[in-house]
């Protein structure tokens, strides 16, 4: 099995350059669905090792929870495997995208966004996409830690992002705080859902 823990010399941190990956090794991607979450970066084929179930379920508990806070600001949620393109060979697949109906490109996804939701694996790159989703003027960015429940909230400052301390996100207008469990509660008006 590709990928398979099992394999001798296979560790969870691994990184590799493939100049040439064998057409074999992207069809076995293809048919496992292993390839749902991979990504082009300026023209580099980032491969993506498949979700565990406890981020997978994150991510859903947090589509729920951020649903009615989208729909009042107007804006669609897309979930896990939908694409976000930038220019040339580019796009990236968060765990959740908030974006308004006008930035869904007809033949290739969505061609911008104002939230980035991010839930965090060990070693995985959600931290150097950063750059991409300020070029594309995503206006904020949520990376999500799964263990601790603690959100690092970024927003778009210019060109680039700043890191926002007051835990509440301007584009939704609900607050996040981590609390004892550990959970992530989300506080929108008068509704408290905690993940």
């Amino acid at each position: 099995m590709l990928f398979d823990a099992a394999v001798p010399g296979y560790t969870p941190s691994m990184q590799a350059l493939w100049f040439d990956i064998p057409e074999k090794i992207l069809e076995e991607r293809r048919q496992l669905g292993h390839d749902k979450k991979d990504e082009l970066w300026d023209g580099v084929l980032h491969m993506v090792r498949p979700p565990t179930w406890r981020h997978q379920r994150l991510s859903v508990d947090l589509m729920f929870a951020i649903r009615p806070a989208a729909d009042r600001a107007g804006l669609q949620v897309w979930g896990d495997g939908s694409g976000i393109y930038g220019p040339g060979e580019n796009w990236r697949i968060p765990d959740l995208t908030l974006a308004r109906p006008e930035h869904l490109a007809e033949e290739t996804g969505l061609r911008g966004a104002e939230l980035i939701v991010e839930v965090l694996s060990p070693n995985d790159e959600s931290r150097q996409k950063l750059p991409f989703y300020a070029s594309i003027g995503v206006r904020e960015v949520w990376l999500v830690t799964p263990q601790s429940r603690v959100v690092e909230m970024f927003l778009l400052e210019g060109d680039h992002y700043v890191t926002s301390g007051d835990g509440i996100s301007a584009v939704l207008g609900v607050t996040l705080q981590t609390i004892r469990g550990p959970k992530l509660r989300l506080i929108d008006c008068d509704s408290i859902t905690d993940v």
